[in-house]
């Protein structure tokens, strides 16, 4: 371990690499790893990291985020914790060889610190080399499992001739060989990355070489498994084969043909073309994620099942918020991920849709771009559009509501209701202003008996695997006091009402009957219908019969315009005609009427 000069920064801050030089075999995992430290305070000032990167190349004295890289997209991720970050890279190539560094920037002046030198990462392939042979014995060879670097001296490794296994300490294999004899080396822990099977005593030889260690293909879709082989006797038998199976083989050390198993009932379909097999599945299902392997067979010889064959993984793709970067009233600008179990998943090329619309511009498993309600997003592999991940789509902001809607009254009862269209769905807390701990959790929150101390703010916050959004409710209480004199106030404006109405009831029977006695031509059966009369008040000349309200209550109805309408039923002794021409409009009436 070792405590690396500061390049830039406070003298205090420091960057540790537990390693200073990686050798990783090709296509395989490797942790870059390192700690960090710095003062937790600088004059005062509490210090927070407000960024951490790797990065191999600088841009005007900047360091350029791995992340960003196009080189490395889908196959970093970084493990950061408390003062540790580290760098895992997938899927290795040759091209990732390079030194790697460390940077973080605090709030503290002079904050940005950069570990240098970095970790020097060299990526290998293994490749078979003749070291020895015997003059006196041409067969006998020692071979060696070389790589361009110094692998670490606690792995072990791994013989594969014939496609049969072998096991070694050291990096080194002798043995008496036949001209028709193959091997392949690999390193223990990273069986999967072999060296190419190569011929120890010529030219040709019999051996198998698989066009693709990993496929990964969509459920539901079809795929082609393939490889060439090389037989020097003539085949006798040759089929494709499932490892994953062998529960169901009659012998358990003796594959057999994938067209026989049940699983793959009218589904596979095996081709031949020029010393090369393919193997198609079709309608891929979940159960089809296996690895599958090659074996042929002639007179004298039998190829071997464990040198690593082709490992497919049938997956369903996903759209999945990564990164939310800003909420707004009517859209979310967050980045989107095409989430996959694919490993590695940088050498497959991807298609985006927005409403059903394909995006050209967007071609790798992130997606960045504005969202508005109603917008549906889904992905897809280049190649399999017809296989697209479910839409996804961004969902509003939560909406809170109380029940009863009423003005709440202490001691009542309520219903608080949180309400989203999220999707996936989501888990939904409640919180009280100025309170750490949640009040309670689902879509409704009950308060059985509220009380004075219970008003205030309430929000409801909706949380799923893409993000989280709140919304507020303030509540507040009306004494229980309150409500007998409220009561007996509208109980006593309901009774003013209805003797008002009595008392001029009265008044109109009487003004008919003095009408009717007076000689008014009565009315006739066949024109009975509703008429309505209006009667208005005036200082100046009061009408006899209601000389009995006092001038000040005339003067206020007249200040209001208050007309009351009367329902008249004409009958034979009722009003006469007269009184029937002189009713007004009956809709300039009611539009009067307060």
């Amino acid at each position: 371990m070792c405590c690396l000069t500061v390049l830039q920064g406070h003298t205090d801050n420091r960057v540790t690499y537990p390693s200073r030089q990686i050798c990783a075999v090709q296509g395989s995992t490797v942790d870059i790893r390192c700690t960090y430290t710095y003062p937790f305070r600088v004059n005062g000032n509490a210090t927070v990291v407000e960024e951490a990167v790797w990065f191999t190349e600088m841009n005007r004295d900047e360091p350029v985020d791995v992340k960003t890289d196009a080189e490395f997209t889908d196959r970093v991720q970084y493990l950061c914790g408390e003062n540790y970050c580290n760098l895992r890279i997938t899927d290795l190539r040759k091209s990732d060889s390079a030194e790697y560094k460390f940077m973080f920037r605090t709030n503290q002046p002079g904050g940005k610190t950069i570990g240098s030198p970095g970790v020097r990462l060299s990526v290998t392939a293994l490749q078979v080399q003749e070291v020895d042979t015997s003059m006196w014995y041409p067969s006998w060879k020692e071979l060696k499992c070389s790589s361009s670097c110094d692998l670490p001296d606690h792995h072990s490794y791994i013989w594969y001739m014939n496609g049969q296994e072998f096991h070694r300490i050291t990096p080194f294999f002798d043995k008496s060989f036949d001209r028709s004899d193959s091997i392949a080396c690999a390193v223990t822990g990273h069986e999967k990355f072999p060296s190419p099977s190569v011929c120890v005593r010529g030219q040709t030889c019999n051996r198998v070489t698989y066009t693709h260690r990993s496929i990964c293909a969509l459920r539901g879709s079809s795929v082609d498994i393939s490889c060439t082989y090389v037989h020097e006797d003539d085949v006798v038998t040759k089929f494709w084969f499932n490892l994953g199976r062998r529960s169901q083989w009659r012998h358990y050390s003796q594959p057999e043909d994938i067209i026989r198993d049940s699983q793959y009932a009218d589904r596979v379909q095996v081709s031949e073309h020029g010393g090369r097999s393919t193997l198609t599945i079709r309608d891929l299902k979940d159960t089809d994620s296996a690895e599958y392997h090659f074996k042929f067979k002639t007179q004298e010889f039998e190829w071997k099942s464990s040198l690593p064959g082709t490992i497919l993984t049938v997956t369903v793709l996903q759209v999945q918020v990564t990164r939310t970067i800003s909420v707004h009233q009517s859209y979310t600008e967050a980045e989107l991920k095409c989430q996959s179990s694919c490993s590695p998943a940088g050498r497959l090329s991807y298609i985006w849709f927005k409403n059903g619309q394909k995006n050209t511009t967007q071609k790798t498993s992130t997606y960045t771009d504005s969202f508005y309600p109603g917008d549906t997003i889904s992905c897809a592999f280049k190649g399999q559009e017809d296989h697209r991940s479910a839409s996804v789509y961004p969902s509003k902001l939560p909406s809170v509501s109380v029940s009863p809607s009423a003005e709440i009254v202490e001691g009542s009862s309520l219903n608080l209701t949180c309400s989203t269209d999220a999707n996936p769905a989501a888990t939904y807390t409640w919180y009280k202003e100025d309170e750490d701990s949640p009040k309670a959790s689902g879509q409704i929150f009950t308060i059985p008996d509220f009380r004075a101390e219970h008003k205030g703010n309430y929000y409801c916050e909706v949380q799923n695997t893409r993000g989280r959004h709140n919304s507020t409710l303030h509540l507040t209480v009306v004494s229980s006091s309150w409500t007998f004199p409220v009561a007996l106030t509208i109980t006593a404006v309901l009774l003013a009402f209805i003797l008002l109405f009595l008392l001029l009831w009265i008044r109109r029977q009487r003004f008919f009957k003095q009408q009717s006695e007076a000689g008014e031509t009565p009315v006739s059966r066949t024109q009975e219908e509703l008429q309505y009369a209006s009667v208005q008040f005036a200082a100046k000349q009061p009408d006899a019969v209601y000389s009995n309200f006092r001038p000040g209550q005339v003067q206020r109805y007249q200040e209001e315009s208050v007309i009351y309408a009367t329902t008249i039923h004409s009958s034979s002794t009722a009003a006469g005609t007269r009184r029937q021409a002189a009713v007004p409009d009956v809709s300039d009436l009611y539009s009067k009427v307060r």
